[in-house]
């Protein structure tokens, strides 16, 4: 049984790419998607699709609502939810992108830091499981398939 693991957090270093790579490793049947990665395209996608727009304001707009449709419908399709916080990046997408998982009902796995534990502790209580490490997340997806 193969799952699609939705993975949201920032897109400024190569963290998904650390899970799929472990996850390989580990031989779990799992299909990832998350956020679109290339942050001037995510951006940018507004007045791509709809033209420019009249200021800053607007062209972010416009990015957003495409944005937050994408999000919404791989969000949807996922299995599960991997919501990724660390120390480096203000991430309040990851946190508006677990509110919409913990919305639609999606099995959510919070990795965080001990650092972010209070910050986060009302997230955290609303997932269904809260971890520190990358590894650990897997070994939650790996316990599936005992």
């Amino acid at each position: 049984m193969e799952l699609t693991i939705y993975l949201a957090g920032q897109i400024h270093d190569d963290w998904r790419n650390e899970v799929k790579k472990a996850a390989e490793k580990r031989n779990l049947p799992l299909n990832f998607v998350g956020p679109q990665e290339n942050h001037d395209r995510s951006d940018q996608v507004g007045v791509d699709i709809l033209g420019e727009q009249p200021n800053k304001f607007m062209t972010d707009d416009a990015a957003s609502s495409i944005n937050n449709f994408r999000t919404k419908l791989l969000l949807e399709k996922s299995d599960a939810f991997i919501a990724f916080f660390g120390e480096s990046y203000k991430q309040w997408n990851t946190a508006m992108d677990a509110g919409l998982a913990i919305q639609a009902g999606k099995p959510i796995i919070l990795i965080r830091p001990e650092s972010l534990i209070h910050p986060l502790k009302e997230l955290s209580n609303q997932a269904t499981v809260t971890v520190e490490t990358i590894d650990q997340a897997l070994d939650v997806l790996g316990y599936v398939y005992e």
